[in-house]
């Protein structure tokens, strides 16, 4: 009895103790200065604040995690609209970040610059300081409108870490869907 409680204290001792002797991971760098992420960030989620058409006052939110052996910090993100039928405009000027998700809103992260490409269809935003490993922060993007048309619209997103040639790392599709309630106002149970 005693010997299995000497062997549970060993090792639960030696876990503890590899957990803080683990060596920092470091970012990759190829030979021609690129820098990738050693372990890149995740998106976690993508929502918005009203998901109606032609609806103002909208907000749309990707949060991001980036894990604790990251090897590099987040230094910025591009957001691609890669599908749906209208292009959406965004008031750049009215971005946010900051840590935490949507519901539970932290400590504003500071944006560097945020700047628009409407051929691309592309928002990059660029943060002062890099976010740290280990931290999950939201994007809040303002459209100046909800789109005119119905359906599914997914945004593409890329981190990048910090460098003169970083690679971006393509993290997933933010999926958002759009409704046209007063359709099911005027023609209830679905009647033409």
């Amino acid at each position: 009895m005693r010997s299995r409680v000497l062997l549970g204290a060993a090792i639960a001792s030696i876990t503890l103790i590899n957990g803080y002797l683990r060596p920092p991971s470091y970012a990759i760098q190829l030979r021609d200065g690129t820098v990738y992420f050693a372990q890149p960030p995740r998106l976690v989620n993508a929502s918005t604040t009203y998901n109606e058409v032609y609806a103002w006052g909208a907000t749309y939110y990707f949060t991001i995690s980036l894990p604790e052996n990251a090897g590099e910090p987040l230094q910025s993100l591009a957001i691609n609209q890669h599908e749906g039928v209208d292009n959406i405009r965004f008031d750049l000027n009215d971005s946010v970040a900051f840590e935490g998700k949507p519901s539970g809103k932290g400590q504003k992260v500071e944006l560097q610059n945020v700047a628009g490409d409407s051929k691309t269809r592309t928002v990059t935003l660029r943060f002062d300081p890099p976010v740290s490993p280990g931290k999950t922060i939201t994007i809040g993007l303002k459209p100046w409108q909800n789109p005119r048309s119905t359906g599914v619209y997914l945004f593409g997103v890329t981190a990048f870490p910090p460098g003169e040639k970083s690679h971006g790392q393509f993290l997933g599709f933010g999926r958002l869907q759009f409704y046209n309630y007063s359709d099911s106002w005027f023609r209830p149970w679905g009647f033409p």
